[in-house]
């Protein structure tokens, strides 16, 4: 577990892989399946999803998705088991045992990410905070901002998806929304979590949004990430690339 200050400002030439893995809840599938396609430029992470892209856990997934996504945590049971972090409804199966690692798993302070998305009524770009399920009641997650494209209206405003999802954690309830707020979620906007023993507090540009108590008490890894939902197509959209531009993500105890 890390308590210390952390800033990530992605001015180096790489992504520091003491701290991130790049690539997207791989046991289920594998590191060469769930590789992120990014670049860091301008002192920012760009997260993309290029058309020849292939898709996520093709054969188990119920519906096409593709996904760039990195994360500062990593764990799984063994090859053939069910031990592992944010596996589909239902239940899945460990294909690519993974060595845990604890790139930056806090627990409480104040989390910040400055980032702007392109997207479109088929993609969705989201960060959000999980346990490492290496318990597994450390399942619980918290979503700082979760913004489907088929919810924006483009240079107007946006549904913001935030909150706590529970999923196996019995101490944790969901408390989730997605209130509409008047941004261009194209430009850079700061979203941020204040995690405590007592609340979870989003913000959208230091505004206060939402308030949740009883949030997960663990450490837990961050999970950033943008999709991209084929079946949403229109029959016209196949060249659409969709990006989440991280300009900052920071830590404060």
């Amino acid at each position: 577990m890390i308590c210390a200050m952390f800033a990530e400002e992605f001015d180096g030439p790489t992504l520091d892989t003491s701290v991130w893995l790049p690539h997207y809840l791989p046991a289920w599938s594998s590191r060469a399946e769930t590789a992120a396609t990014y670049e860091i430029r301008d002192s920012c992470l760009v997260l993309s999803i290029p058309p020849e892209q292939g898709l996520w856990m093709a054969a188990e997934h119920p519906t096409p998705l593709r996904v760039s996504g990195i994360q500062t945590g990593n764990f799984s049971g063994p090859v053939g088991s069910r031990i592992g972090q944010q596996p589909l409804d239902g239940g899945s199966v460990v294909r690519e045992e993974q060595e845990t690692f604890w790139g930056f798993t806090p627990q409480y302070g104040r989390l910040e990410m400055r980032a702007r998305m392109v997207i479109s009524p088929r993609s969705m770009a989201a960060w959000w905070m999980v346990g490492l399920e290496d318990r597994p009641e450390r399942c619980a997650e918290i979503c700082v901002v979760e913004v489907f494209g088929s919810g924006v209206e483009p240079g107007r405003s946006a549904e913001v998806g935030m909150g706590l999802k529970e999923f196996r954690d019995p101490h944790v309830k969901r408390d989730f929304a997605a209130p509409r707020l008047t941004i261009d979620v194209a430009e850079f906007h700061d979203y941020a979590v204040d995690w405590t023993a007592e609340r979870a507090e989003f913000f959208v540009d230091g505004q206060l949004i939402r308030s949740c108590p009883q949030p997960p008490a663990y450490p837990m890894q961050m999970m950033v990430a943008v999709f991209d939902f084929p079946d949403e197509s229109t029959g016209t959209d196949a060249d659409l690339v969709p990006q989440l531009v991280v300009d900052h993500l920071r830590h404060t105890p």
